[in-house]
């Protein structure tokens, strides 16, 4: 299943017997996925937090806040991912 991320209605790709159609959202589907967009935010601020807690403490672990900070940027391009999807643009 993959999400389209450009389309105006939030729709998801379902594969079939008789190929690929795209299809709107769920409720469920919708309900979940904003349960992750809420979760993935929820760990961002956390580890931006954690980074900032690093850095002050004056840790002499650079490895430790480079591998926080690519965690962090990933779960960053995670959340527009989701954003996109449950509040695609609406060209008006």
């Amino acid at each position: 299943m993959y999400y389209e991320l450009r389309s105006r209605k939030p729709t998801i790709w379902n594969h079939t017997e008789n190929g690929d159609q795209m299809v709107p959202l769920t409720p469920e589907q919708r309900a979940t996925l904003g349960m992750e967009l809420a979760t993935k935010r929820q760990e961002h601020k956390d580890l931006d937090a954690a980074i900032h807690a690093l850095a002050n403490a004056g840790t002499d672990d650079p490895m430790l806040v480079q591998r926080l900070k690519k965690k962090k940027l990933a779960l960053k391009d995670r959340i527009i991912e989701l954003e996109h999807i449950l509040l695609p643009d609406i060209i008006a």
